[in-house]
């Protein structure tokens, strides 16, 4: 038991807020994106300094209390939280320096994505990210980082400099390729397992308008949408990027209300080119299987980044199924639209995100992500408002993956998982797993952090 004597000792320490059960705020704070996950952690450490983060460590490692990490809350499992534990807040952490000479952008642990691409696009740049701007750069950056600029300037991790790292004993590290070489690249991947990081150091790239939008189709077409797509996305320039989707159609705009609520195939592209050079990519596309819809346009960076959060608020209720795929044969494009048209909710999706192009140069080992040789990663997302429809969204989810999942791979992209145990965590990394546990033997020998999708550390 932790005694309030202790806490209000803690509390004297930070320069945050300790939050408590009974406070006003709590409820509001221990919210995450997945309304599903419904955690109760004892204390809350809104911590605003890497001193704090230091201060909240210590206080956990003396309490016994065990520790998360949080900082978007974005995971798809809830990872930030645990009950009845400590859970390490890093959202006020939060800032974005551009440095426009060198391309570099550096950012604190707790700033979300949309708060980068604000600041980068004023120079022109952009980090390669996801697609939802609400998403938290630390949980991304180390499960791997995939979205609309992955086959032109690689995974998040691709672009990762630098970090800056409290360790589970209290000590602070810079991780590079010059400095903690092993811990550097242990973090390109390898989740929260190893520290909490205050500070990421990115490359940046020179992305500023796009051409870019869905293009739909009728769900009767989606069988031959997903034909020429995977043929087209294994050629196209890398500068063209676009993931498939299955999808509802949102009542809203731009899409017009004949369309609203109808169960149809969509690619959502995003090409950092000319329009003429986008539409040249896509002739034999509106020739041979013509759009019902599209809204290809030329937009900045940002508004494609934050094109669906409205949509996808924090507090709907999420279940996630994943893998990597390395072909897309007939029978599992058969298969695909039969789930797709068993969508059971507004909400839920499945996408398909395209992994090739500069994210396939990296080799396996240069970095935890061991799927190099993948062309796409697919998630089903389960997703509606109503906890009432949380079996609904959950049995369709499973049912696709069971099908699907002879199809894949073999591991998933960590970010889309759940807790889903050890197998899956070692079919993901395969053969990096050791290399990452003896890493994890030398940074955090106690398993400290291990609300994560955890790697334990070698004997």
């Amino acid at each position: 038991m932790v005694t309030q004597e202790a806490i209000d000792h803690f509390k004297g320490q930070l320069r945050g807020a300790v939050i408590e059960p009974q406070d006003a705020t709590y409820n509001d704070a221990r919210k995450v994106y997945n309304g599903m996950i419904d955690r109760k952690p004892r204390l809350i450490a809104k911590c605003v300094d890497v001193a704090d983060v230091m201060a909240a460590l210590a206080f956990g490692r003396e309490s016994g209390l065990r520790v998360s990490v949080r900082g978007g809350g974005h995971n798809a499992g809830g990872l930030g939280l645990c009950d009845g534990g400590l859970a390490i807040d890093l959202s006020a952490i939060s800032y974005v320096h551009v440095n426009p000479a060198a391309r570099t952008v550096r950012v604190g642990g707790g700033t979300k994505w949309g708060d980068v691409d604000h600041a980068t696009h004023a120079f022109g740049l952009a980090v390669p990210s996801g697609i939802i701007a609400s998403t938290g750069v630390g949980g991304l950056t180390l499960g791997g980082g995939l979205g609309h600029l992955t086959r032109g300037c690689g995974l998040t991790i691709d672009n990762l400099l630098a970090a800056d790292v409290v360790l589970a004993d209290g000590s602070f590290v810079v991780a590079s390729a010059e400095e903690n070489s092993d811990l550097f690249w242990a973090l390109r991947g390898g989740g929260g397992n190893f520290g909490v990081v205050t500070s990421f150091l990115f490359q940046a790239h020179p992305v500023s308008m796009v051409c870019a939008g869905p293009m739909l189709w009728e769900m009767e077409q989606a069988a031959d949408v997903m034909k020429w797509y995977r043929e087209f996305i294994l050629t196209a320039p890398e500068a063209v990027t676009g993931f498939f989707a299955f999808m509802t159609v949102p009542p809203g705009p731009p899409f017009p209300e004949a369309l609203h609520f109808k169960k149809m195939c969509a690619i959502v592209w995003c090409c950092n080119t000319s329009m003429e050079a986008a539409n040249a990519a896509f002739g034999e596309l509106r020739s041979k299987i013509p759009p019902a819809f599209e809204f290809f346009v030329p937009m900045p960076f940002p508004m494609l980044q934050g094109m669906f959060d409205g949509l996808y608020p924090t507090g709907l209720q999420w279940y996630w199924k994943a893998d990597f795929v390395k072909e897309l044969p007939d029978a599992a494009i058969d298969l695909h639209v039969e789930f797709g048209k068993q969508m059971p909710t507004l909400h839920s999706s499945m996408h398909m995100y395209p992994i090739n192009g500069a994210a396939h140069r990296p080799s396996s080992t240069d970095t935890p992500w061991s799927y190099r040789d993948a062309t796409w990663s697919t998630v089903i997302v389960g997703v509606d408002p109503d906890p009432a429809n949380k079996d609904a969204i959950t049995d369709w989810a499973k049912r696709y993956y069971d099908a699907l999942h002879p199809y894949g791979a073999g591991g998933a992209y960590v970010n889309f998982m759940m807790e889903e145990g050890e197998d899956r965590i070692r079919a993901t990394y395969r053969d990096n797993y050791t290399r990452l546990a003896a890493v994890k033997a030398k940074y955090d020998p106690t398993n400290f952090f291990n609300v994560n999708q955890n790697i334990k550390p070698a004997v």
